[in-house]
């Protein structure tokens, strides 16, 4: 079958553009006049967003497609997962969104052209096919959107459209992942902060997992999609796409200022004191991995942005002893200097009152004490020899000496 050459793009039922591969394997992309003309346009991307209102149209890419969309692909090992049963070379984005554009991230969809966005792809098509393309979700661990079943299980959809659960399985590389953030997302529930609900599930309660995956352990986290609500998708996208980032520098363009200062502009003040409350958290499980694909925007209304709750809590420092932050806070990525000091700094360099900054760490750190002590092994496991971990990395840290 010849390859996809013209791809629509979608957001809901608005056409939004049009990505074409050239023969050479240069990749375009144009918004589509009437979308571009709309003042009431959906917002697909605030890494688009013009001065005075207007779009920026991304450059001419080679092989790899413009930031936003490839930021919307899997990578590492799922990458490549995915692109041998396309067939197709893991380094080409083009193939790759045409497989897995039916049910990508947020409430967009990359279709070829001359079909609808509602519409799923044919029986005949890549993504129609009995191949377990059933990745649509961007990221690193191997995962799945999953539908929860009548009997109580949950199901991977045969094509991988639909589902509101996302399955993560096992690491092939470090312990219990799942279990320990498990834990993680109940701690920062328990705090008040927003997180998706989570449950571990044993393997033998998923129907449809592809058979050529070794999993060495049984249970599998299983997270509720914040952007899949009662049937409805609610857009999203991460800080990578809002910065143009390509996801190989995720750690590297931006710091955590750099979103609050998005979030100032975007949706005030509050939206960026809501982001301490999430930093400081970072800090205080020894998340390492929170880079600009870790931080997302939600676009309830399709046009304004918050904040995304929170995913992917793992704290690393567990797994690797001495890990530094994925973006820099207060000027630097080591959580053994993150003090009021380094929250103060902050506070300065995105232009926001000093004193509350301060005052929402003190109130963070506060809540943090009060969760971790009441999270007990009756109430939710950690794997062996976390708990220890965790708290040696605690009395390393600055901010749990205050009050």
């Amino acid at each position: 079958m010849d390859e996809v050459s013209i791809l629509a793009v979608w957001l809901g039922e608005v056409r939004v553009g049009t990505l074409v591969r050239l023969p050479d394997d240069r990749i375009t992309f144009a918004f589509d006049p009437g979308y571009a003309a709309r003042t009431d346009r959906p917002t697909l991307s605030l890494g688009f967003k013009a001065e005075g209102g207007g779009l920026v149209t991304p450059p001419l890419t080679k092989t790899r497609l413009p930031p936003y969309f490839a930021n919307l692909l899997p990578e590492g090992p799922l990458r490549e997962y995915l692109a041998a049963r396309v067939g197709t070379k893991p380094v080409r984005d083009f193939p790759l969104i045409a497989a897995l554009g039916g049910d990508l991230p947020g409430n967009v969809r990359v279709i070829p052209e001359g079909r609808g966005p509602l519409h799923p792809a044919p029986e005949d098509s890549p993504a129609g096919t009995d191949r377990p393309l059933k990745f649509s979700l961007a990221g690193v661990q191997l995962k799945f959107s999953a539908l929860e079943a009548a009997a109580g299980g949950l199901t991977i959809p045969a094509s991988g459209v639909g589902g509101d659960w996302i399955l993560k399985l096992p690491s092939a590389t470090y312990a219990e992942v799942p279990v320990h953030e498990h834990a993680m997302l109940e701690l920062a529930r328990a705090m008040g902060l927003d997180a998706p609900f989570s449950r571990l599930v044993d393997r033998d309660e998923i129907a449809g997992l592809p058979s050529d995956i070794p999993m060495v352990e049984r249970r599998v986290l299983a997270i509720r999609r914040f952007d899949r609500v009662d049937g409805r998708r609610i857009h999203t996208e991460d800080f990578a796409q809002v910065f143009r980032v390509y996801p190989a520098d995720k750690y590297a363009k931006a710091s955590s200022e750099s979103l609050a200062r998005v979030l100032l502009a975007e949706a005030g003040i509050e939206a960026v004191l809501e982001l301490v409350r999430r930093l400081v958290f970072t800090v205080l499980i020894g998340n390492g991995d929170a880079h600009l694909k870790n931080w997302s925007l939600l676009y309830r209304d399709s046009i304004a942005p918050m904040l995304a709750p929170l995913y992917d809590l793992v704290g690393t420092v567990v797994y690797l002893p001495g890990d530094r932050l994925g973006l820099s806070l207060g000027g630097t990525k080591v959580m053994q200097e993150i003090g009021l000091d380094r929250m103060a700094r902050f506070a300065d360099r995105v232009g926001v009152p000093v004193q509350r900054v301060v005052d929402v760490t003190l109130e963070t750190v506060a809540a943090f004490r009060v969760a971790w002590r009441n999270l007990t092994p009756m109430q939710v496991e950690l794997p062996a020899g976390h708990r220890t971990a965790l708290e040696a990395h605690f009395d390393s840290l600055p901010l749990m000496r205050l009050g």
